[in-house]
């Protein structure tokens, strides 16, 4: 039982890595997952009110940064709200349609129509697209850097506590 425990632990891990890559994977949710995966296997007395708390403020934080960065990367090159809801969605939608490419052209093309349909010039819609590839992979970074942290605290805790 306490192979198949850290095969769905670290399964987990893994998929919430991708999940910051792919936007359509539970990313910090499935990290999250692991933890109580973990305590149904082998308990939870390693896990205390402090690293529930921490673990929690983390993904609350993880979860308004990947929204404010990828946003900050469309306004920094000087999109519209409209550039930030459409490059969101083209986030999303992007790596089905475009199975190889979409994740980079889906935000793209949703800042740049945003953009447009605001009446900007096609010169400052592509820029706004520019900064919507900017902010995803910036958000990306965010992402794995923090859920990396998730991932460290929790074995520090399971080993050292």
């Amino acid at each position: 039982m306490a192979v198949i425990g850290w095969i769905l632990v670290v399964a987990l891990f893994l998929t919430g890595l991708a999940g910051a890559i792919f936007p359509v994977l539970p990313g910090v949710v499935a990290v999250y997952a692991a933890f109580f995966v973990y305590g149904w296997f082998f308990g939870f007395q390693h896990f205390g009110w402090v690293f529930w708390t921490l673990q929690t403020l983390i993904v609350v934080v993880l979860l308004v940064a990947d929204y404010l960065v990828g946003a900050w990367g469309v306004k920094k090159f000087g999109g519209s709200k409209a550039s930030v809801w459409l490059s969101t969605i083209g986030a999303i939608i992007g790596p089905f349609v475009i199975p190889a490419f979409g994740l980079v052209i889906g935000p793209f093309v949703g800042a740049v129509i945003g953009e447009l349909l605001t009446g900007a010039s096609l010169k400052q819609s592509l820029k706004a697209g520019v900064g919507s590839v900017v902010g995803l992979f910036s958000s990306m970074a965010v992402k794995i850097i923090l859920q990396l942290v998730m991932i460290v605290v929790f074995f520090i805790w399971i080993f050292a506590f």
